[in-house]
Formats: C-alpha cells, structure tokens, sequence
C-alpha cells in the first residue's frame, strides 16, 4: 500500500488499508509533533525524533517478529497479523506532549496507556469496530497471548524499537541491540513467546543496553532536571488559573490549566478530543510566553526552562537530609523575594528507579532444546544480569544554578 524510508531499517511498508487510514487520521500524525524523548534534547542535541517515528518502527518490527512465527509454524492469521500491527501502531497514541511531566502536573490519576486504550475505542467507533480484534490483542482479551506479549512484555517490539531509535538519535552507542537477531530467535510455547537458548548472548546485551540507556538518557540526571523543571511551571501555571489568574495557553491547554481531570472525566469525548489536540507546541508555546507574567514564580520557572538555566541536581544513595533542602529553600525564597511555601517550586527530592528486568513481571524464559524453559537471569552466567533483577533506588535533590550551594 505505502512505502516509507525509516532511518533506522530503510524501507518499510504499511501493508493494509486500515493502517493507512489509521496513520493519515489526525489524532495520529498529532504524534508528529510530540518528541519521543521529551526533552532529551536538552542534553543530547539529536533527540528530535518522535513518536510517530517510533510508532511505525514498531509496526514494522511486529511484521518482522510475525512472519518469524509463522516460519517456525505458528499460525498466526491475516486478520491476526492485522490486529497485532492495529495494536502496536495505536499503543503509544495517548501520549501527550511531554508525557510524563504532565501525568505528574496537568492530569490526574490516568496514564497514556488508559488514554491510548479510550483513543483506541474512540476510533473503532470511527471505523465501524474495524479496530476490534487490535484492541482486544492490546488488552489482553485475545486467546492468543503470545500476539499482546508482543506488543507489552519486557521483551516486546516496542522496548526493541525504542531502544535502538533513541540510541541511534541520541549517539549513545551503548542503546544498541541486536534486535534483528532477537526477532529471528523468538518462538512461542504453550501460548508464551520466548527465546531459543542461542540468543542468551542478544537478550544478556539487550537488558545491559535498556539499563544504560536508562541512566545515560532516559534518567539522566540534567533530563531528570529539566523534566522537574517544567513539572513545577506546569503545576504553579495550573495553581493560578486555577485561582482566576490569567495564564496564556492554547484553548485546548486552557482545558487543563482551568480545571481538574482525571480517569472519570477522560471519558467525556469532548475533553478526550481537547487532549488530543496538545502537543509540544502548545506547552512550549505557553512556557516562553510565562517567561514574561506577572508572577515572579511562574516567570522564573519559564525562563529557566527556556534559556536552559536547568536545576542542580546530585544523586545520592539515601533520601537527603531535611535540613539541607529546607535551607537551599530559605535562600531561594529570600533571592527572590517570594514566600517560603512558594520556594518550593524550585528546590525538588524525591527519588528516581532503574528496573531493567523484573522477573516477578513478564519473564523472558530461554528454550532449550530439549524443551526446558529457563528465566534469563537463571541462565544467564553473567553476574551482571542476576544483578539486573533488582532495582536500583537513587534520591536526587535539585535546585537552581543561580542560589549559592
């Protein structure tokens, strides 16, 4: 039907009406418009791609890891294939612009993958239920459980897209898997995909790799600051419209800035259809133009952001100490002349996790060739994978660059 140049594998093709149609409708290409690294590109220049990119590289690798199946004698149906492709394509739509900044500051109680599930049956309605067999695959309602394994597992097309996409935009090398091996590698028993035991050596480099990048970009620790950064403009903007203040913003961001919504009120179709109007541009948009408020808070926080004057941030094994944070607190609130509780806004702890694998979740089992099944971080005779298992906990405290440590 559509062929399309991805950077990251060459040519690629949408091989079915539906997915065309799907990709053209607006609330999708709005995906061309959100970064998929947020803003990554802070820290690593390059990081402009987004998530539209990596949605169409996921569907493509779903093609890649169906038709592995299918030479190894899974039946998998054309109506299936479909489905799956349906399922990986729409998975990230209810993203918002910069994500998960604004499930921390503008949204309530309701993450992207409950908006991408309402966004999912908003377009089956549109389509006339054409969606249902990719919604029931995305929701795990499906009989066939290895096809949503492959769409949300710890070893899912998704995570093998993503992994080499932002590694590639980013030029952290350290992100590169060997995903096209792993696809090669996969089979399914008793309805759970696993791998054959000669791709220990890709899976042990593709858990290494999504540890890295967690730390190197994803969590790195200016990224790390620059999202609190917009966090506390988001929250302190909301807090004055809220109050009747005058806060410029887009109609649509208006909505969010004006009112209080969570799970409850997403399924109103009307707000639904206000979220799926945001995008980058409408948060960046608003923040330069904060940078001029009347509020000394709001102005600061914006014009930080935007001239890049990004927090102080350290990590440390352990919470920090009280005494620390409500010091640095005093000297912002008397540098700027605003009250205590307000400094707030600008001198953040809490804490940040690296997870690469948790084995209590969705295993990735090994098979051998005499049948057994094996996790990864049992067979694994790297120490470093058994480690990989458990989470790493770091506390982090930040605060500007312009009030003396």
């Amino acid at each position: 039907m559509k062929i399309l140049n991805d950077p990251i594998y060459g040519f690629i093709s949408v091989p079915h009406p539906v997915l065309l149609r799907l990709i053209d409708h607006p609330w999708f290409q709005r995906l061309r418009y959100i970064k998929q690294l947020g803003l990554g590109h802070l820290v690593y220049p390059g990081a402009l791609h987004t998530r539209f990119h990596h949605a169409l590289g996921a569907m493509h690798l779903m093609g890649e890891a169906i038709a592995t199946l299918r030479g190894k004698g899974h039946e998998v149906t054309e109506e299936e294939a479909l489905g799956a492709r349906i399922a990986i394509l729409l998975h990230d739509i209810g993203h918002g612009p910069f994500s998960h900044a604004l499930e921390h500051s503008l949204v309530e109680g309701i993450g992207h993958e409950a908006v991408s599930a309402l966004v999912m049956d908003a377009l089956n309605t549109e389509f006339n239920g054409a969606l249902d067999l990719g919604i029931r695959i995305f929701r795990d309602q499906y009989p066939k459980h290895f096809l949503h394994q492959l769409v949300s597992s710890q070893l899912d097309v998704d995570r093998l897209d993503y992994l080499n996409r932002d590694s590639f935009y980013t030029g952290v090398s350290e992100g590169v898997i060997g995903g096209e091996r792993i696809i090669k590698m996969l089979q399914v028993v008793d309805d759970r995909l696993v791998v054959e035991e000669k791709a220990i050596y890709s899976i042990e480099k593709f858990l290494v790799a999504r540890r890295l990048m967690y730390w190197q970009v994803y969590l790195h620790k200016t990224v790390v600051a620059c999202e609190l950064m917009l966090v506390e403009t988001l929250r302190r903007a909301k807090h004055l419209a809220m109050q009747g203040t005058g806060v410029f913003a887009s109609p649509a961001l208006l909505q969010f800035l004006t009112a209080t919504h969570d799970r409850t009120s997403f399924r109103d179709p009307a707000i639904l259809g206000d979220f799926l109007k945001l995008d980058d541009h409408d948060v960046m948009g608003a923040v330069k133009v904060w940078c001029d408020h009347p509020d000394t808070v709001l102005a600061q926080l914006a014009t930080d952001l935007v001239h890049r004057r990004n927090l102080r941030i350290r990590l440390q094994n352990i919470p920090w100490d009280d005494t620390r944070i409500a010091h640095l607190r005093e000297q912002v609130a008397v540098q700027l002349g605003i009250p205590l509780a307000d400094a707030a806004h600008f001198v953040l702890t809490g804490s940040i996790v690296n997870n690469a694998y948790d084995p209590a979740k969705d295993r990735i089992e090994l098979r051998y060739k005499d049948g057994t099944l094996r996790d990864i971080a049992e067979a694994s005779d790297n120490l470093g994978i058994q480690a990989l298992a458990r989470p790493v906990e770091k506390w982090y405290l930040a605060w500007p660059r312009w009030v003396n440590s």
